[in-house]
């Protein structure tokens, strides 16, 4: 029986000091059984991230960067030496689990540079400052949630129906998500929104986690198959579309859930604005366009054997990709803990995060 609540339970938790582990909400598990896991091995923290019991870029890493502390903890009794030489290890490693989101990797390369600052300290020291960096990151990223949610609302009408592809809600991040934290925002208003979403195939995370996360909040909340969304447009169901992204490049593409891209064709051809909310850390600037964003690639199980059912013939050949890239051109905005992004431009998107960064 689902119930209804102002606040749903949290992805993840610290649970202890230094010495601890961390417990996550095992998505792969939901909306059927509500079962979390205890990582309390770096091994255990990979394997969560590269099964998708935790996903979404901001939840990654904020994983990964408890997944460094858990790492390191065998270390503490060694020389500084051996500390440094194992924190390279433990982030390479986790660096390793899944190469799209860069949050994953803004997250290790925060601690390795916090890392070489820290020389003068014991390895228990440094394990402590380590912890402490992992949790700012975390409390951070509720704080962004917050901030794109308050921006976002304002781009959704009282009355609106909006769709969304995936799962860019709590479940993907510290906080109240990114695409779901202004559809929470803008319904804590008092604003009366119906919520489309498409089940996105093959691993359903909308139907499976973004329906579930709806249900909690008490958000009028409607199921659609992937193939559906062209014709509830064209029916006048959908006023706009709201998604999150795992990689924006420096002019704005963005990456997220394959089947994002129809979508924001879609809208394109029907005339309906199509939002992209991701915070700071999702944009690599390092990439001057999408065409550089390296793109996941899963397992064909995935696809032929959805859920251990088989549905496909044996030996067929299957492409999947996790992920394709949206062009800036057909994102009508950004929505950033910052502010909005619009139009979304280089320029733009430079001057808006310098403009953050200095604030």
């Amino acid at each position: 029986m689902t119930t209804q609540s102002t606040t749903a339970p949290r992805t993840m938790t610290w649970v202890g000091g230094a010495d601890g582990y961390l417990r996550l909400i095992d998505q792969t598990k939901l909306p059927v059984e509500f079962v979390e896991l205890e990582c309390r091995s770096v091994e255990d923290v990979w394997q969560a991230i590269k099964q998708l019991s935790v996903r979404g870029a901001p939840a990654i890493g904020v994983a990964a960067a408890y997944g460094t502390v858990i790492g390191l903890q065998s270390a503490v009794g060694g020389t500084a030496d051996e500390f440094d030489a194992r924190r390279r290890e433990v982030t390479d490693y986790l660096a390793s689990s899944r190469p799209t989101a860069v949050n994953l990797f803004w997250a290790l390369n925060r601690l390795n540079r916090l890392a070489e600052t820290l020389g003068d300290l014991t390895p228990t020291q440094q394990l402590d400052r380590l912890l402490e960096e992992a949790r700012a990151i975390e409390d951070e990223d509720r704080e962004m949630c917050a901030a794109i949610g308050r921006h976002g609302a304002e781009l959704l009408k009282d009355g609106t129906g909006v769709l969304t592809h995936c799962n860019a809600g709590g479940l993907a991040t510290a906080g109240d998500g990114t695409a779901l934290a202004v559809i929470f925002a803008a319904a804590a208003q008092g604003k009366t929104l119906q919520v489309f979403a498409d089940e996105t195939r093959p691993l359903l995370q909308g139907a499976r986690l973004t329906t579930w996360e709806l249900q909690q909040r008490g958000v009028p909340a409607t199921l659609i198959c992937d193939s559906m969304a062209g014709w509830a447009m064209k029916e006048g169901r959908i006023q706009a579309v709201i998604t999150g992204a795992d990689r924006i490049a420096a002019n704005g593409d963005a990456a997220n859930k394959i089947g994002t891209y129809s979508v924001a064709l879609l809208a394109k051809a029907h005339g309906i604005p199509f939002y992209v909310a991701a915070p700071s850390s999702t944009f690599d600037l390092e990439l001057p366009t999408g065409a550089d964003i390296p793109i996941e690639q899963r397992d064909p199980a995935e696809v032929t054997h959805g859920f251990g059912r088989q549905t496909a013939p044996e030996g067929i050949g299957v492409y999947n990709p996790a992920f394709d890239v949206t062009p800036a051109e057909l994102i009508e905005a950004i929505v950033t803990e910052h502010g909005l992004i619009r139009p979304v431009t280089t320029e733009q998107i430079a001057a808006t995060l310098a403009a953050g960064a200095s604030a």
